[in-house]
């Protein structure tokens, strides 16, 4: 917004928030849907982040926060937990939405893409969450393993490798230790055993 918008309507406000819960591309389309139901403007959306504008003599903030509340979303504003949800979208990012890079060390992506230790980021993570970075990293992974075998266009070794695991035997025990059941149980019934993005 510019200076002269501001000058012509005091009332214009943009403002940048963090949503909790927003992991996928459904979960933007509803919120844009919502917010825009309600008069709001979006200038960008991506996971876990809107840019808005919204007219102050039209709507309060506080009705855009319980639009977001009502359909499963939270608006972080702690510095913190702004990280935390941003380490959290960028991992899903990584796995789930991208061309998963295996010479990629997932540590080495975070410090980058944060500009803080990969340290730093684990004992907030740990703190917050009750389990560590690298668990909710493997969890991700082994979700998205899940959805690759149920697709059935890729070998257990190419999505090995896609994933960024030294070999198939690798993949399949940490499958096992992280869900409980094998590759091939799972193979024979994985509509019972997918989790969403958001409860992992």
């Amino acid at each position: 917004m510019s200076k002269q918008e501001e000058k012509i309507n005091p009332s214009l406000h943009t403002r940048r928030i963090v949503v909790k819960n927003m992991v996928c591309n459904c979960c933007a389309r509803i919120i844009r849907i919502e917010l825009e139901s309600i008069g709001v403007t979006i200038l960008d959306i991506r996971l876990g982040e809107i840019n808005l504008e919204f007219d102050s003599s039209i709507i309060t903030f506080k009705q855009i926060e319980n639009c977001l509340n009502t359909n499963g979303f939270e608006i972080v504003e702690d510095r913190d937990k702004v990280l935390l949800e941003q380490v959290k979208h960028a991992v899903i990012d990584l796995v789930h939405h991208s061309t998963f890079n295996a010479m990629v060390r997932n540590s080495d992506y975070l410090v980058e893409r944060f500009g803080v230790s990969y340290q730093y980021l684990s004992n907030l993570f740990s703190k917050a969450e009750g389990t560590t970075l690298e668990k909710y990293i493997i969890a991700n992974k082994i979700e998205k393993a899940k959805e690759l075998i149920q697709a059935g266009d890729l070998t257990l070794s190419e999505i090995a490798y896609m994933m960024g695991y030294s070999s198939v035997q690798y993949l399949s025990t940490q499958f096992k230790a992280v869900t409980g059941i094998s590759v091939s149980d799972y193979k024979r019934d994985p509509a019972d055993y997918r989790k969403s993005v958001d409860s992992l």
